[in-house]
């Protein structure tokens, strides 16, 4: 498994079912859970971005391809390559550190951004475009900024990070469909797998790391049976 750290994986107690080698549901804490719900905020240029060494389907992959061959000659003056490929993941104070890169891993087309090179004192006026005029003085607005960025999004693991608590243990089916573990909750599974002998069933613990994350990612898109899919094949 290839990982940036070991630590980073995420333990996974799965129930198979022996006979049909499919995943009935799979138990896991918050950090999996918040994991699952970040990924219908991923933008779709990240999800190409990450599935496109993995036999992407469909024309999303040529229609990416092509955007990062197109010269950038052709691109409006105010608008870049890099925010179409790369764009901003939205962050809802969780963070998903199994499947995004780190920025180091994906290089960002730095922002230049600049105010008033004039005396005028406005520098309430933003521009990045150094051949742009000040409002105010009518100078050239080429004086440089540094951009500084916000801090470090609360990490999942956090107390109150993430999406949900993690005061519970939960259920997840073949399908992502997610639900509190209880006693109930796997009774009621089993009949409804019509699962009648116990030797049928088999417990195995899975780590998951970035590998799975991609792989359940890919999953996403194409199959019911997502755990099954990541975990059996």
């Amino acid at each position: 498994m290839t990982t940036k750290s070991a630590s980073s994986d995420i333990s996974l107690k799965l129930l198979i079912n022996k006979k049909t080698h499919k995943v009935l549901f799979a138990e896991a804490n918050k950090e999996f859970v918040d994991f699952l719900f970040q990924i219908p905020s991923l933008p779709l240029g990240t999800v190409t971005r990450l599935l496109k060494k993995h036999s992407m389907l469909g024309s999303l992959g040529t229609l990416y391809a092509s955007i990062e061959n197109l010269s950038d000659a052709y691109m409006q003056p105010n608008q870049t390559k890099d925010s179409i490929l790369n764009p901003k993941v939205a962050n809802y104070g969780a963070h998903v550190p199994l499947l995004l890169p780190n920025d180091d891993d994906v290089p960002m087309t730095k922002k230049n951004l600049y105010t008033c090179g004039g005396g005028c004192g406005y520098h309430n006026y933003v521009t990045d475009d150094p051949t742009a005029t000040c409002p105010s003085c009518y100078y050239r607005m080429n004086r440089g900024l540094s951009y500084v960025t916000g801090s470090v999004a609360t990490k999942s693991t956090t107390k109150g990070g993430g999406f949900v608590k993690g005061v519970v243990t939960y259920m997840i089916m073949d399908d992502l469909e997610v639900m509190p573990m209880s006693t109930i909750s796997g009774i009621t599974m089993l009949k409804k797998f019509h699962v009648t002998e116990i030797g049928d069933l088999e417990e195995k613990v899975v780590s998951f790391g970035m590998k799975e994350g991609l792989m359940l990612l890919k999953a996403f898109f194409e199959s019911k049976n997502v755990l099954t899919t990541v975990f059996m094949t």
